[in-house]
């Protein structure tokens, strides 16, 4: 589910730098269309014992991990193509220089030569955060502090807390602001508190130093910093929640006055706050973790000002070392990359440089890369698709036995205001305001960062803008909307494996079918379920309906929760649950579909390379989720990620089907099998 816009633009850290604009050579050509193939088969395997290795295997064997991804799968497959197609716009419209100022093709290729003007950058070193750390030793008072936060959250600098703003889960028609819990520099809680992860505590800590000492710091007075950087952090850390508490939109909702929120943490100065962020007319705010403000507010006031100054100077260089020479960017990615994600080497310069762009001017970018890799009848394909899945869906929710005539009633009225949107926003935004300076890299991500930051700003307590996309037209993915009741499908996912003009319906019911029926039913799943018509937090379900989708809820629970990604470590099957429920959904859906649009259209009946389109439906999304892992990032995902790692999603949802065992006969000694009993049926 969408959790959307934060006044913090995504800065990726990356790393040992180059200069100019190499073009693609003849060894680094577009990557292969990486479709549907019954070459990735592994025949050797019985699909009867082990499907997923059956319908995978092959493509496991013969695709390692490349030494800069930290994992690799169908779906990245298609991400390196997509970026491919990308590099070629940027390489174009980075030696322009005659655009007009101003222009989306000035504006982007300006970007575009700032991160990859390296020289520059190496000339430049730390420089750029000269007057920012200038005013570390200046701070006196908590007013200071928050002058100095709200300065650098508008500009995309992290740390202390998080905010966004997004429609008022209780009154979805008008943006509100939302105050959440951050400012650590691990990935998770459980980095900084569970056993499993002290060496990485230790690295972290080894790395804060490093940085320190190229800042300038002797290596005693770097150590020393360091270790109270961590000591403050872990304080933070052990009164974040965890990410499975995160996802209960009910218990992280907690809409507060403004003198309510002066009372929860009367040391924090938040009416300087928002007037340095440029948030006027505040009544309220959402509150997503009271316990971990007051925390933060207790922490303000005993921990010592030079404790903070070694805190905010930390996460100052943390938030910047991507737009940084060499020495800070590679340190960066020697932890963040290598420790945390097993990734050998960083990705390419052009790559690194394009998805920050892609992340600041992000429908600037979406607008050249639409006219060109957008096709028409791409669009015209997904709406027939979408139509047909909804259909299916709706018959459900008509037609299901377990739940009751009252709450039927409330799920088709939800159901019947949902919406859809394909491709790109109608309307590209407007970055014209934003001034690019082909010198100046990280002064060009800080004011992207703040434009956004102020546009988001002006929209508190106004009504929402459903024409707006929360993804930019490029990326490869998906979302639901809860405020809204729609789902979104950006033009770079419209692309295979997901999505196939050139091949058969089975593979496409298979694939964009099934993430169709996934983003409908995160509607329905354990949060989306506490969204009604209006895309309000509302509970409309009667009591034995919801102990009823509990009940049904469980045996998902249960079932990914056995899954050992690692040994020793296990899915967490309540963290993964809302993706688990849609995986279920949509595969569910999806088959009805296709076997809707068969009977339709009975000469689309056609065994393709030995298999029948039921079996090609299974073959296809295990396909989709085929992956090879780098240990450390698998470790990572199991802590962080809210979906199942991919060898689970591409057989979790089968076996839970009569449909599969129909298609595919499953022997029961199987370490996949379900019984009947066992197997979940929610949608």
């Amino acid at each position: 589910m969408l959790r959307s816009l934060s006044f913090r633009l995504p800065v990726l850290a990356a790393l040992a730098l180059t200069s100019g604009f190499p073009r693609l050579s003849a060894a680094e050509s577009l990557p292969a269309v990486p479709r549907f193939s019954t070459n990735y088969l592994n025949r050797a395997a019985d699909p009867a014992l082990d499907f997923y290795q059956f319908a995978t295997g092959s493509w496991q064997k013969q695709n390692p991990v490349p030494g800069d991804k930290a994992r690799w799968s169908g779906f990245d497959e298609l991400q390196e193509r997509n970026w491919a197609l990308i590099r070629s716009l940027l390489d174009s419209v980075g030696r322009e220089v005659t655009a007009p100022v101003g222009s989306v093709r000035r504006q982007v290729g300006d970007f575009y030569a700032s991160a990859m003007a390296t020289n520059r950058l190496e000339q430049l070193a730390f420089s750029p955060l000269d007057g920012e750390l200038a005013r570390l030793p200046a701070l006196r008072t908590p007013e200071d502090a928050m002058n100095l936060l709200a300065d650098w959250h508008r500009r995309g600098i992290g740390a202390a807390f998080g905010l966004y703003v997004q429609p008022d889960a209780k009154n979805s028609s008008v943006y509100a602001l939302h105050l959440w819990q951050g400012g650590l520099g691990l990935p998770d809680r459980d980095y900084y508190l569970a056993e499993g992860f002290s060496e990485q505590r230790d690295e972290y800590r080894r790395h804060i130093a490093r940085m320190f000492q190229l800042l300038g710091d002797s290596a005693a007075a770097a150590q020393a910093a360091a270790e109270r950087v961590v000591a403050l952090e872990t304080e933070l850390a052990k009164t974040s929640r965890s990410r499975t508490d995160l996802r209960d939109d009910e218990k992280n909702y907690h809409k507060l006055s403004l003198d309510a929120l002066d009372q929860l943490t009367p040391t924090l100065n938040w009416p300087a706050y928002f007037r340095a962020a440029g948030i006027r007319g505040l009544e309220s705010v959402i509150v997503g973790q009271p316990e971990f403000f007051k925390e933060l507010n207790r922490l303000a006031g005993e921990r010592d000002g030079a404790v903070w100054a070694d805190y905010l100077r930390w996460h100052l260089v943390r938030s910047s070392a991507e737009q940084l020479h060499a020495a800070a960017a590679d340190e960066s990615f020697r932890f963040y990359g290598t420790v945390l994600r097993g990734q050998p080497r960083p990705e390419p310069r052009w790559q690194r440089s394009a998805k920050v762009l892609d992340g600041s001017l992000g429908e600037a970018l979406g607008s050249l890369y639409v006219a060109e890799h957008f096709p028409p009848a791409a669009k015209v394909r997904m709406t027939e698709l979408i139509a047909n899945v909804r259909a299916v869906f709706r018959d459900r929710l008509t037609q299901l036995a377990w739940m009751s005539p009252a709450t039927r009633q409330e799920a088709l009225k939800k159901f019947d205001r949902f919406t859809h949107k394909i491709g790109h926003p109608d309307t590209f935004r407007d970055y014209s305001g934003v001034v690019i300076k082909r010198e100046d890299y990280l002064g060009n991500v800080q004011r992207a960062h703040e434009f956004e930051s102020r546009r988001q700003a002006a929209r508190i307590g106004k009504p929402v803008a459903r024409g707006e996309w929360e993804m930019t037209p490029q990326t490869v993915n998906a979302y639901f909307n809860p405020a809204l009741n729609e789902i979104v499908f950006p033009a770079g996912i419209l692309q295979p494996p997901f999505f196939d003009l050139e091949l058969d319906d089975a593979v496409n019911y298979g694939a964009i079918g099934v993430v169709i029926g996934h983003e409908i039913t995160h509607g329905y799943d354990d949060q989306g379920r506490k969204f009604d018509a209006d895309g309000n937090l509302r509970d409309w379900w009667s009591a034995a309906d919801g102990q009823e989708f509990d009940r049904r809820v469980q045996k998902v629970v249960d079932q990914y929760g056995a899954y050992e990604a690692l040994p020793g470590k296990k899915v967490n099957g309540q963290l993964t649950l809302g993706e688990n429920i849609a995986d279920l959904g949509g595969t569910s859906i999806a088959f009805e579909a296709l076997q809707r649009a068969l009977a339709k259209d009975p000469a689309k009946r056609k065994t393709i390379d030995g298999f029948t389109p039921e079996q090609r439906f299974f073959l296809s999304l295990a396909q989709l989720w085929r992956v090879n892992w780098r240990e450390a990032e698998l470790q990572r995902r199991l802590v962080v990620d809210p979906h199942s790692p991919g060898q689970f999603r591409g057989i979790g949802p089968h076996v839970n089907l009569p449909e599969f065992y129909a298609a595919w006969p499953q022997s029961e000694q199987s370490p996949w099998f379900r019984k009947p009993a066992e197997r979940a049926q929610i949608w």
